[in-house]
């Protein structure tokens, strides 16, 4: 399966972005697996920012999201969407969604047990 993200861009802090990431093509069935977003910034390391499961009812959240960023999934769409509000300049990163790895536990923080990952939208908030 292949991951696109998109939804990126230029925002002042405050305002909103919805960041979407969409499955296509064969092999693992999206439906089926949980679903993560992670954010790079620049000169730092990959670091979780949310998950949702398979069937969409348990999601998680780092705790510099938790409370403005919502996580949410069309499984008609093949679609995970990234809804992020009260954007702070901190939030500024590509930012990239990712499948759970078979076999890894649910709520996973740990990059490495993703996998497929799309190519990323960058998200810069100013100040």
């Amino acid at each position: 399966v292949q991951l696109q993200a998109s939804g990126g861009g230029l925002v002042q802090a405050g305002g909103s972005l919805r960041l979407s990431c969409e499955a296509s093509g064969g092999g693992r069935t999206f439906n089926n697996y949980a679903m993560g977003w992670f954010r790079q910034a620049p000169g730092k390391e990959r670091e979780f920012t949310a998950t949702i499961s398979w069937s969409g009812t348990r999601t998680d959240y780092s705790d510099s999201v938790k409370g403005r960023f919502t996580i949410s999934r069309d499984s008609a769409k093949n679609t995970v969407y990234l809804q992020m509000n009260s954007l702070k300049s901190e939030d500024t990163a590509v930012y990239y969604c990712a499948l759970l790895r078979p076999l890894r536990n649910w709520g996973s923080r740990d990059p490495l047990d993703y996998e497929s990952w799309g190519q990323g939208t960058l998200v810069t908030v100013s100040s």
